[in-house]
This record gives structure tokens, C-alpha cells and sequence, in this order.
């Protein structure tokens, strides 16, 4: 299998692909069994599911599952209840990395869960965080 991530053609990125959901399921139609079992060949789309980037190369785990295309779900690091990203979603992506050697971490959260963690002195942060990505 190749995989192009558009845009990190030159990246040095290691990918997988997340399939675990195709083989515990049946397919209902001849389409939703292409979906979960493309041909060979075949170009398909693939959503970021997550990246890890502790050591060299950053490590990309791709998901193919049609869910996942609509739209991903995940569970919130500080709470657990379940979270969309993506258009719609009330998911932050918090990256932290070191300032003085490699790696990086991923935390997802709801806003309000990061929000509700900032000391409540720290108003103007609070309010960033629920407002992080959105134009209204």
C-alpha cells in the first residue's frame, strides 16, 4: 500500500492504516463492502486518526472506516465522554512539546474540560479556550 499525505509528500512520515473495524463486520450491500474493502488499486481517502511524533520518523495511523470519514469521534483525555472532531465538533487538538529535546504528546479535549482546568484567576485563558478555532 502507498500512502501520499498532501502537502508532507517530503515528510519521512510512517504511516498505518486503521482497518480493525472491516473484519468484525458484515456488509449489508455490494458499495458498503467496497467501502470497507477497496479494490486493488484503488485510490481511496483516508482520515489523520493520529499522529505521533515521540521518535523519528512522526508516526501518521490513518482510518479508512466509514464512520470515521464522516466524521471522527473520539474520547476526551480529561473526562472521557465521547467527542466529534472536525467540522461541527467541540474538540481542541493540544500538541506540548519540550523546549529542550524531541518529542511531542496529543491531547484531545472538550473545551469546557480544558477551560474548567485553568485556574479561575486566569479568566482571559478560560475564555480563549472556549472561543480556539471558532469565527463567530
Amino acid at each position: 500500500m502507498l500512502v501520499e499525505i498532501v502537502g508532507y509528500e517530503n515528510a519521512g512520515l510512517s504511516a498505518s492504516v486503521d482497518m480493525i473495524q472491516q473484519f468484525s463486520r458484515t456488509t449489508s450491500s455490494y458499495d458498503e463492502l467496497l467501502a470497507l474493502f477497496p479494490p486493488v488499486g484503488s485510490q481511496i481517502d483516508a482520515v489523520i486518526e493520529q499522529i505521533h511524533r515521540w521518535h523519528p520518523p512522526v508516526s501518521v495511523r490513518l482510518t479508512i472506516r466509514p464512520a470515521d470519514l464522516e466524521s471522527l469521534v473520539w474520547s476526551c483525555d480529561f473526562c472521557g465522554e465521547t467527542i466529534t472532531l472536525g467540522p461541527g465538533g467541540d474538540a481542541l487538538v493540544l500538541e506540548s512539546r519540550s523546549s529542550d529535546g524531541p518529542g511531542s504528546h496529543t491531547i484531545i479535549s472538550h473545551r469546557h474540560c480544558l477551560a474548567e482546568r485553568i485556574r479561575p484567576e486566569n479568566g482571559g485563558e478560560r475564555a480563549r479556550a472556549l472561543r480556539i478555532g471558532k469565527m463567530c
